[in-house]
Order: C-alpha cells, then sequence, then structure tokens
C-alpha cells in the first residue's frame, strides 16, 4: 500500500504532469537518479537567488519574473516540490480569522483557478466549497464573525443549518451540530501541480530552476547579502530569498551573519482511503470539523482526512540532511483521537479499507501566523516560512506579496501581523520553539475567543515588579515576549473561575477592570509599562537633531526638557511608528515606542541614520522599569515624594524633567500618562524601581492609589479617541487621515520623509477617516461585544472595519474606533472623504452577523461630560467637542 501511495501521489502524477516541464527545462533529472551529473551549470551571479523549490518558493519566482525582474535563479536540494508542498493535503480555504491571510487565501484561490489555463499545467483545481462545522454556540459565533469579514469582501458565504449540512454532504452525521458555514468558492488543488505550473511559468519568465542543488550558506557584507554557497559553486547576488519550509530555521542560522527565523516542525497525520463503493463526487464540499479536530476531503473518490491533536510531536530537523521528505513512521495510536471523531462525523466509513496513514513535517510559528519580510539584521535577505499548515492557502497571495515587497519597497498590503521584525531573538530559542509548537498546533482547532493567550514560553521578559505585582493578584498577557499586566484580582475573588472565563459575551473581569478606571478618574493608579520600547540618540554635534527632524514628522527642534507626540513615517506617509520624544538636551533625546516597536523601529532607523560615529544610538529598553502614574491624585503623590515643584506651572503638560522620588534620583518624569487622563510616566533606573514602587504606593494610601492593568488603559485611551500604532495606526494609514494634522508641522524649515504625501492629501483630502462611533442600542449584558475587525455599514453599505473597541464606564456605552471609507455607488471608485460623509450618515456596527445602530464622532467627547451618568440620561448628541 504505500508504495502504490507514493507512486501515486508523486510519481505518476509527476510523470504526467511534467511531460512538458522536462522538455522546457533541461536542468530536470529522472525522479529515479540522484547521482547523475548536472548538465547545466550554475550561473556565476544573479540579482535573486531563491533557495527552495515548494509551493513559496515557486510563487515568489513566478511573481517577480510577472512584475518583471528575470535574472532570477531558484535552487531546490532536491526535486522541486518534493517538501511538504508534494504531502499537503491541497486544500484551499480562505475562512481565516486574521484580514490578511483572508487576503492572501483569496487571491491564491483566484491565481490556481487561471493557472492550468495559463501555463497547460494540469493543477487538480475542483471548485468544491467548504463547510465548517459548529458543534456549540461559542463555534457558531467564532463562524458567524468569520462570515462577516468573507461577505464584505465579496466572498461568497452563509451559515447554513444543520439539515443544510446533510443536504450538501450526505454521509456527514449532523445530530451533535447547531450550526455551520459555507463558503461555496473554496477549492481543492493538487498542491505539487501547482508548483511545478508556478516553474513552468517562472521558466518561460526566464527564471532558471536547478534542482539537487544545497545551498551551504550566505555570504554577506557590510549587513547585506553578496551572494550564495552551494554545494555547486558560488553564485552573487544582491537578493536572497529563504523559501526553505522547516529548513528554513536552520538555513537562517548558517549563514556568517545569523538570521532569526522561529519556526518549529511538527508531524502532522492524515488518513488516505480506497474509494468507496459509491465513489465520492469529485465536488463535494471539504468538510471542517474544528470541535472535532478534523479536516475531511475528497480523494480519488475515498476519503483523505487529518486533524491538529492536542498531543503534537515536534521534530528536530537539524543538520538539514533530508534532501527530500520521506513518509515519517506512522504512528496509528497517536492517531486514533482523530480516527475516532472521523468515525463519529462520518459512522458509514466503519467498513471502508484504509490505504495508509500518513506522515509529513508542518512548519509552525510561535503565534500562528506565517512568517514574511526582510531581515533586521541582513539587508537584501528575505523569508517566507512558517505556513502553519495553511502553505497551499496562502501560497499565491504570499508570493505575490513578497515580490512587491523586493521590487517596490513595499507590498501593496499592511502585512505587519506576518512581519518577521514582530519577532525579537527571544523567540528563536530551539526549547521555546518546541514547547510553543507544542501549543501552537492544537490551538489550530481551538476557539479563538477574544484576549486569550499563549501559556507556554512565558515569564521570558519582566518587570523587576513582576513578583511583587503578582502577590497582589496581577492577571498577565503577553506582547512582544514581555509580561504585562491586564488587570488586579481584588482578595476573595474565584481566581480559577476568572482564569478560565472564555467568552465573546460580558466577561468576568467587567467590574475588577471598571473599578481599575473609576479609581484613574477620581484618585490614582498606578500601572507597570516597562515593556515599552525605549532608545537615546544621541550626538556630539547637531547630528542627531538634524536626522530626526528629517525622519519624524514633528517638529523637534522644541527646548530642552520637552516631549513632542510624532510619528516615524514612510515615503506614503504612512505610520510606520508612533512614538514620544523627549529632549534631553541640546543633543540627547529619549524615544518612547510602543512594546512591539523593538526590532522594527530600530531597523528603520538604523538603515536610515548616518554611519557616523559622532551619532549613537542605544537601545535603553532594559534600563529602565516605567510607572503610569494615572489620576488626579498623581500631582498630590508625587509632591510629596519630590522636592521639586510639580504644579502646573512648574510642570506644564508634554514636560521631562529628571528629579528625585524618596531616596532614588535620575528618574526621568514626564506629564504624560498615553490615555488623555492627568498624570505623569515615570521612567526610573532598573535597580531603583522597587523602591520607588514601594514609596509611590506607600504615599498613595491616603489619596487611595491602587494598581491597575492594561484593559483599563485600553478602556480610557479608547473613549479619550487615541489611537495606538500596530491596533489602529499602521504603515498604510497617515496622520491626516486619523485626525493627527497638529502632530505635523509641514512648514517646519526642512523636509521629511512622507511630506510630499501629506502635502498632497491636505490639498487633495483624504479617502478615509478614523472615526469614533458609540453603541447606541447595544445591551452589554446580553448581547455579543465588539473586539475589533468588525463590519462598519453606513446607511446600509459597507464602509470599513473597526480596528478596537472597548466598553467605556464613563459613557456606560460600547465604544469602537475604526476607519471609514466612501465608495461610489456605481463604479465602486475610491472618493474622498469629509467631515459632512462622515457626520451625515447612519451607521451600524456588525457584530457576527447582528447589526448595531452607532454614533459616530470625529472628535473624543468634553472632559466636562466625564462624570458616570445613567444611560437614559445621556444625550450623545449632547456632548460639546473638546
Amino acid at each position: 500500500a504505500a508504495g502504490m501511495f507514493l507512486r501515486l501521489l508523486s510519481d505518476v502524477r509527476w510523470r504526467a504532469a511534467n511531460a512538458k516541464w522536462r522538455r522546457m527545462t533541461c536542468s530536470w533529472r529522472s525522479t529515479s537518479s540522484t547521482a547523475e551529473p548536472h548538465p547545466v551549470s550554475l550561473p556565476a551571479q544573479a540579482q535573486v537567488v531563491i533557495c527552495g523549490g515548494g509551493i513559496m518558493g515557486t510563487s515568489v519566482a513566478y511573481h517577480l519574473s510577472k512584475m518583471g525582474w528575470k535574472d532570477i535563479v531558484l535552487l531546490e536540494q532536491g526535486r522541486l516540490a518534493a517538501g511538504t508542498t508534494r504531502f499537503c493535503a491541497g486544500i484551499v480555504s480562505t475562512a481565516r480569522h486574521v484580514s490578511i491571510e483572508l487576503k492572501m487565501a483569496d487571491y491564491s484561490n483566484k491565481l490556481y483557478q487561471q493557472l492550468e489555463q495559463e501555463t497547460g499545467v494540469k493543477t487538480g483545481y475542483v471548485k468544491t466549497g467548504s463547510i465548517s462545522l459548529a458543534q456549540t454556540q461559542d463555534r457558531l459565533i467564532s463562524l458567524k464573525r468569520i462570515a462577516s469579514s468573507l461577505n464584505v469582501m465579496g466572498i461568497p458565504c452563509e451559515i447554513i443549518t444543520p439539515k443544510q449540512v446533510a443536504q450538501l454532504h450526505p454521509l456527514i452525521n449532523i445530530h451533535d451540530l447547531v450550526g455551520a458555514m459555507y463558503v461555496p468558492e473554496d477549492a481543492l488543488v493538487s498542491s505539487a501541480n501547482v508548483s511545478l505550473a508556478l516553474a513552468t511559468a517562472a521558466s518561460r519568465n526566464g527564471v532558471q530552476i536547478h534542482e539537487r542543488t544545497s545551498v551551504s550558506h550566505v555570504s554577506v557584507q557590510k549587513g547585506c547579502v553578496t551572494g550564495v554557497e552551494t554545494d555547486r559553486g558560488q553564485i552573487q547576488c544582491q537578493y536572497f530569498v529563504n523559501c526553505a519550509g522547516q529548513w528554513a530555521y536552520e538555513l537562517g542560522h548558517s549563514g556568517e551573519e545569523p538570521v532569526n527565523i522561529p519556526l518549529h516542525a511538527c508531524e502532522h497525520f492524515y488518513l488516505l482511503t480506497h474509494p468507496l463503493k459509491e465513489p465520492l463526487a469529485s465536488n463535494l464540499p471539504t468538510i471542517v470539523d474544528p470541535d472535532g479536530r478534523i479536516y475531511i476531503r475528497n480523494w480519488q473518490g475515498g476519503i483523505l482526512s487529518g486533524g491538529f491533536e492536542k498531543n503534537p510531536k515536534p521534530l528536530f530537523t537539524e543538520g538539514r540532511n533530508q534532501l527530500e521528505i520521506q513518509n515519517l513512521q506512522e504512528d496509528w495510536d497517536h492517531f486514533e483521537p482523530l480516527l475516532s471523531a472521523l468515525l463519529r462525523r462520518m459512522p458509514d466509513l466503519e467498513a471502508l479499507q484504509i490505504m495508509q496513514l500518513v506522515n509529513c513535517p508542518e512548519s509552525f510559528t510561535p503565534d500562528m501566523r506565517c512568517i514574511m519580510g526582510e531581515s533586521p539584521t541582513v539587508g537584501g535577505y528575505f523569508v517566507l516560512a512558517g505556513m502553519n499548515s495553511a502553505g497551499i492557502s496562502y501560497g499565491g497571495g504570499a508570493g505575490k506579496y513578497l515580490a512587491e515587497w523586493m521590487v517596490n519597497g513595499y507590498p501593496s498590503e499592511n502585512v505587519w501581523p506576518l512581519d518577521l521584525k514582530r519577532f525579537g531573538t527571544l523567540q528563536s530559542s530551539r526549547t521555546f520553539l518546541r514547547h510553543r509548537v507544542m501549543e501552537v498546533m492544537p490551538l489550530m482547532c481551538d476557539l479563538k475567543v477574544p484576549r486569550w493567550d499563549f501559556q507556554t514560553g512565558r515569564q521570558l521578559r519582566t518587570s523587576p515588579l513582576y513578583d511583587r505585582l503578582d502577590a497582589q493578584g496581577a492577571r498577565w498577557m503577553e506582547k512582544h515576549g514581555f509580561e504585562r499586566v491586564k488587570y488586579f484580582v481584588p482578595p476573595g475573588k474565584d481566581l480559577l473561575d476568572l482564569d478560565q472565563s472564555k467568552t465573546f459575551y460580558k466577561p468576568d473581569w467587567f467590574d475588577i477592570v471598571g473599578s481599575e478606571v473609576k479609581c484613574c478618574k477620581e484618585a490614582v493608579c498606578v500601572i507597570d509599562m516597562s515593556s515599552f520600547t525605549k532608545f537615546e540618540i544621541s550626538s556630539t554635534g547637531d547630528q542627531a537633531l538634524e536626522n530626526l527632524q528629517y525622519l519624524f514628522s514633528n517638529d523637534l527642534d522644541v527646548p530642552v526638557g520637552h516631549v513632542v507626540h510624532t510619528g516615524m513615517l514612510n515615503e506614503k506617509g504612512g505610520y510606520e511608528n508612533d512614538c514620544s520624544i523627549a529632549r534631553l538636551s541640546k543633543r540627547s533625546f529619549f524615544m518612547i515606542s510602543p512594546t512591539d516597536q523593538q526590532v522594527h523601529c530600530w531597523t528603520w532607523l538604523k538603515n536610515r541614520l548616518p554611519n557616523d560615529s559622532t551619532l549613537t544610538m542605544e537601545d535603553v529598553t532594559w534600563k529602565y522599569t516605567a510607572l503610569n502614574l494615572i489620576g488626579p491624585r498623581a500631582l498630590d503623590v508625587l509632591s510629596e515624594l519630590s522636592y521639586a515643584p510639580i504644579t502646573p506651572e512648574h510642570f506644564p503638560s508634554l514636560f521631562c524633567k529628571e528629579m528625585s522620588v524618596g531616596y532614588a534620583n535620575g528618574i526621568r518624569v514626564m506629564s504624560i500618562t498615553h490615555t488623555g487622563e492627568p498624570g505623569f510616566m515615570l521612567y526610573i533606573p532598573i535597580e531603583y524601581a522597587l523602591h520607588v514602587y514601594n514609596e509611590v504606593m506607600n504615599m498613595g494610601q491616603k489619596y487611595g492609589i491602587r494598581n491597575a492593568g492594561y484593559y483599563a488603559l485600553r478602556s480610557l485611551r479608547i473613549e479619550k479617541f487615541f489611537a495606538f500604532w500596530g491596533q489602529d495606526l499602521d504603515a498604510f494609514t497617515t496622520p491626516m487621515e486619523c485626525g493627527r494634522e497638529f502632530q505635523v508641522k509641514l512648514e517646519k524649515g526642512m523636509q521629511f520623509v512622507g511630506q510630499e504625501a501629506l502635502l498632497e492629501q491636505k490639498q487633495n483630502g483624504v479617502y478615509k477617516r478614523f472615526t469614533m462611533f458609540i453603541l447606541e442600542d447595544h445591551d452589554t449584558d446580553m448581547d455579543l461585544w465588539p473586539w475589533w475587525g468588525e463590519p462598519i455599514f453606513r446607511n446600509g453599505r459597507y464602509v470599513g472595519k473597526t480596528t478596537s473597541s472597548a466598553y467605556s464606564y464613563t459613557l456606560e456605552r460600547h465604544v469602537c474606533l475604526g476607519f471609514v471609507q466612501h465608495f461610489d455607488e456605481k463604479t465602486g471608485e475610491e472618493l474622498v472623504v469629509t467631515t459632512d460623509f462622515i457626520n451625515q450618515g447612519e451607521y451600524e456596527i456588525d457584530i457576527a452577523g447582528q447589526r448595531f445602530q452607532a454614533k459616530a464622532k470625529l472628535y473624543p467627547f468634553s472632559s466636562l461630560f466625564t462624570h458616570r451618568r445613567r444611560k437614559d440620561e445621556v444625550e450623545l448628541s449632547g456632548y460639546q467637542r473638546e
């Protein structure tokens, strides 16, 4: 059976599909011979070298050649498509939670549909549709949220009843189902043949493809790729693309300058059967049963069924010594829970004859999202890997975005959720990756409720106050490997119950966060915000100021001691970073950025600052603990702890002063809180952190001080209409689109990056506007909550999505932030969004298919109305603009 399977799946299809391929490219070799000499020698140089001939490598080659780059060499250590791509289940599914992944899958589906016609290579494309089953109401809500996203993107999708499931797929047992999601345009393909079709088209466009050629290491000079060493000689090149799949990690570490690519392979099992007595129709929908942890598709009249077990088996891949992935050992005991789930879902299979249990490696990443982009340490070194078992769904779209990135300098969509630079070096520890992927693989099927956290690889980066806060009931989440407090559980609460509560509705921490917000409004709270990225930039002369003035949109030539909110923009005027910069002296600046900016911002600045010994930039994130003192009594607490006067006359808003607090000196105190509330940020040298925290808490007792967490911060900043980078702002969002013109000095006397794009927007108007929505007919206790990504409708037409949301304890309503666009009703063309367009619309927010009326605002509410009022007294339209 094993021999029959391998012949069936690879060699037979391989030869059939590749008669044309063999005639076309003389570097193709017999599938039976590994020692045959290479008829074509490698070129001495090329513009791009791609390592890996699976779906990712061939897709990148295809798209680069389509965009006009011809001097490309693709190297494959074995045969094309003989790695994970060869064993891939071939399911093309657009049902994705993350917007950018959904777009990639949709593009892939459309590409594969026409690929056979374009190349003449049979790809096995069949539009079968897919049905995702829900055994629980929570799962159905999750599917409804995905369906909302699919529908507004123009992808047909509907929520169906169990009876409709039985009509579409008669063999499915529906007795335990509450509903399902049907996506009629999902498809099946032969993934190896799709790869060969892409390679065929790329070859016709001038790409040279060489099999049986291993890359040993990548040469680097002055921080940039200069060439690759292979077992057949050297190739000089400007760009290197690592598409080596499960070997990408090792390949990244084999270069002269290591490139961290955090992924790890696990064994992945699926079952193949002989055809049924009445062979299954080729267009029968694929079944995804996440509660049963399995997927089921038609395979040549029989069944292909695999899944994601709760106890995955990680693989070690050191040495990259396996040229082509062979079928790993069968393990029926390990597969038994998935087999049981399959037989429960399709009881008629009991008598079916099993052909084989296939065991192949799949690569997984620490956050279940794929990895793409340029290395932060080596210029010209690009990566596309770690597909988390969705390689064929993402292959076309991911290759397109990476090709755009290489050719244009940026892709056509915001790919930050997938960017390699979202990871630091800490995520590349082998032990961390092994433990994390054992958690990630089961999570592929687990219910994704809002605000869930990984459990493995925790307590890696912590504040010096971690134990102190933990003892006081802190509940933790993780960002960029850094532990941050969500909220503090008061004494006497049922901790276990709270930790395990996962819901799309009102969460159990609602009242806890409410009391923290109340304390921020009425007294004083302390939030540990040590995870913020902190850089110091200084120079011997004016170089620091001159360079920062060019790289940032606001005017940094301010008096010493002043703090400036500013964007670090790209050429299109979009936010690469949103930060606060304090001028410590004439020649020294202190820059505070979001937590996940540590690698991205450092790389951006390093690539643009001159390599000048008189200019220094230091990452001081670990040197300072940051305490946010929020509330009207923060002034009183700080006044009692320091001799320096901090009244508004001596210490105005957006001011920075180095002072003593308690016994500790050298503390940088800034009059900002990142929430719109009064208070101070204290940047404390790390050795004084515990002392200062204890002093603040002791002194603050008489003012009602308490600890608070990031959930309270989120509620405060959202009701004040504060946008955060990574959630609301990204590389495709400009200050003009989100009401931040005041943070841009277009006439500051010198050019800055993005200036031309902003001037154009100022003259012509913007095509999207950051808007605040207050839900009006939403019952906080009974209705589903908005979180982020909900579609926004204006006068019944889709105009955008929410980017973040929170319950406002002040307004006693939910507040959503998001972008509104204006599309021409007939042509679909983007039109300028005016203030009148925003103000004159009737809005609804779609939460899992249910629409709620919302009031749109372009300005935050006045602080005159910040005291709590009963809902029936709140006249939202009566609020003043701030």
